[in-house]
């Protein structure tokens, strides 16, 4: 599960301390995987009826304190649309444990423990999030285009993945799956249905002005950071000639194989990585205000599950 380190210009817990908070998500993901693990295989050897009433899960499984922690107020899941029973099989439970972390990758992306920024609802509910969030590994470091603040001008952002290996800046563009997109130059690009074009702007204008940011950021960062622009596209087919240098078109056809690609990539976060993301958040923009007392006096994380 990919970090949401920086969400537009919401504050983020992790541009407070970008050295820890990333080795905290693994670990606390871990050790919480593990509980619902092993709750999931006793429900099994035991064979627990489903007459099992509410107070005594509430009492005696470690379930119970997932229970409690999602439906705590600050939480905006609405707790009589939550299911708590537990998947049937061990694929549908990584499913479900991966949907009750997205709440807490929201709060690490809109509070800390004394501020907060004012969260649209729609994010927990935004697909290409979840996407983005779901579908890389853990030390994939994600910034959804966040807004840099550089010499007193905004700057809004693309799509960016720190890696182990490098930085992806990402543009998304998906049409209904009858489209097709056709690559022409930096300025402007086609899309046909029906053997009808329309113009549309290039997406190769966002990414190189995000580009541009990141690198006058890092300008005095020593080490190399290899950067690669992507457009990207899960529903259409991208037709084009050539690839200019250091860009990728992923269209439908190689969207898979791409992903599975990243998702191999098996490294631990690097230093030179939480260094960078440190740079960029140093310079994103952040609108938020100080948190209630009563809200800085309770518990804050899942490390207490």
């Amino acid at each position: 599960m990919a970090q949401l380190i920086k969400l537009e210009n919401y504050i983020s817990r992790y541009e407070k301390d970008p050295f820890h908070y990333p080795g905290q998500f693994i670990r606390l993901k871990q050790e919480n995987w593990k509980k619902l693990i092993e709750t999931w295989e006793l429900q099994k050897e035991q064979s627990l009826s489903d007459e099992i009433t509410y107070e005594k899960e509430e009492t005696h499984t470690p379930l119970s304190k997932w229970k409690k922690f999602f439906q705590r107020k600050e939480e905006v899941l609405e707790s009589e649309n939550v299911s708590f029973d537990l998947p049937k099989t061990k694929e549908d439970l990584k499913y479900y444990f991966l949907d009750t972390l997205l709440p807490f990758q929201l709060k690490w992306a809109s509070t800390t423990m004394n501020e907060m920024s004012f969260l649209d609802r729609a994010y927990y509910d935004n697909l290409t999030l979840r996407y983005f969030l779901q579908r890389f590994p853990d030390t994939f470091l994600l910034l959804y285009n966040p807004v840099f603040q550089l010499k007193n001008v905004s700057i809004d952002g693309e799509i960016i993945l720190i890696t182990p290996i490098g930085i992806d800046i990402i543009s998304l563009i998906e049409r209904p799956s009858s489209t097709k997109i056709i690559v022409g130059d930096d300025r402007t690009w086609f899309t046909e249905e029906n053997n009808v074009q329309s113009k549309i702007l290039s997406p190769i204008l966002s990414l190189k002005r995000t580009e541009t940011v990141i690198k006058s950021i890092l300008a005095t960062f020593t080490g190399t950071v290899p950067f690669r622009k992507i457009v990207l596209s899960r529903t259409n087919i991208i037709e084009f000639e050539h690839e200019p240098y250091l860009t990728k078109f992923i269209g439908i056809e190689q969207h898979q194989k791409w992903l599975n690609d990243q998702r191999s990539l098996i490294s631990p976060l690097k230093y030179n990585q939480l260094k960078i993301a440190e740079a960029i958040l140093r310079h994103c923009d952040t609108v938020a205000m100080k948190r209630p007392e009563w809200e800085r006096q309770e518990m804050d994380d899942f490390s207490s599950l």
